[in-house]
């Protein structure tokens, strides 16, 4: 729970009633949780305008057992392996509310954690190209590649034949681990780094946002396309856009994306063919660090600190 907003160490385990499912819900007794991006900036209170208050219990997406059904709900999905979306907040616990329509049963050879480093981030990519009209054979950049989304994007934009995928990323390191995953050219933060790299893309998926957004418009082509699908380095500036102006003639495109606007049933069924890919080997749910629950301190202090490739998943013993 979040105690109040702050740093890693507002979060706290609290012992609270065992959930019941209202009309259309269900509860999940969890294996596995998603640590997110989005959670850090709830516990930062980046979110406190849309009455998100302390007590908030953090996470969104968990994968484990439906143990109970609410009104309404088919009683089969009782004793199903599945993976949750909770919305905002619930997913930090031994068991968890969703929304039924929100589920996705798991194929017997995908973890709980693998599918809940995909669940959400590789859904999310997966819209966000196609939300930029990604097509075989062009150049994506994606800016901010090592995080769950990041990650997801560049295998996806890989799978589907682009000419080239360049990341941006903090170290040659993870820049090497990239490549294994389908980037064929590293960039640093700015940009720069690789002289062999193109000098503008048709698609860029930006993660990070902040101030360094501008400058990135001059790395498209034309008719290029930005996507921003996160804000992790905050807002860019309240004059970003001039960087599209003073460039007119190049008829470049700005969109922000959010799965909040794609129906339900097509997340269901996008989240449904992640699973099926990574369960032949096509997609790889690339997992930083595995926690227990009861850590959950840590795996925020990963985030804060830029450590984490892919994603951090914490898990639940029932020993």
């Amino acid at each position: 729970m979040v105690q109040a907003f702050g740093g890693p160490e507002v979060l706290t385990v609290v012992d609270l009633p065992d959930p019941r499912p209202g009309a259309g819900q269900v509860v999940v007794t969890t294996e596995a949780i998603g640590v997110g991006g989005v959670d850090a900036l709830i516990r930062g209170g980046a979110l406190a305008a849309y009455g998100i208050t302390p007590g908030h219990v953090l996470g969104s997406e968990v994968a484990g057992t439906v143990t109970e059904v609410g009104a309404g709900v088919d009683t089969s999905w009782v004793g199903q392996r599945v993976w949750a979306f909770t919305g905002e907040s619930g997913g930090y616990a031994e068991q968890a509310v969703a929304s039924a329509e929100t589920l996705v049963p798991i194929p017997a050879e995908l973890s709980a954690v693998a599918a809940v480093t995909l669940g959400s981030s590789a859904m999310v990519a997966h819209f966000a190209l196609r939300h930029a009209h990604f097509a075989r054979g062009e150049s994506v950049l994606v800016r901010g590649a090592a995080g769950g989304i990041g990650v997801a994007a560049v295998q996806i934009a890989a799978r589907g034949g682009a000419g080239a995928v360049a990341v941006t990323t903090s170290s040659p390191e993870r820049g090497e681990r990239l490549r294994e995953l389908g980037a064929t050219h590293v960039l640093d933060r700015l940009g720069a780094g690789a002289s062999d790299a193109p000098a503008h893309y048709d698609v860029i998926i930006d993660i990070v946002a902040g101030a360094g957004l501008p400058s990135f418009f001059g790395r498209l082509a034309p008719n290029g396309r930005m996507v921003v699908v996160g804000v992790m380095a905050g807002p860019p500036p309240a004059d970003f856009g001039m960087e599209m102006v003073a460039a007119f003639r190049k008829s470049m495109s700005f969109a922000t994306f959010s799965a909040d606007t794609v129906p339900m049933v097509e997340r269901r069924a996008a989240t449904a063919e992640i699973f099926a890919a990574a369960g032949r080997g096509e997609l790889e749910a690339v997992v930083h660090e595995q926690l227990p629950l009861e850590q959950a301190v840590r795996a925020h202090e990963m985030m804060d600190a830029g450590e984490v490739l892919g994603r951090v998943a914490l898990t639940v013993s029932r020993s």
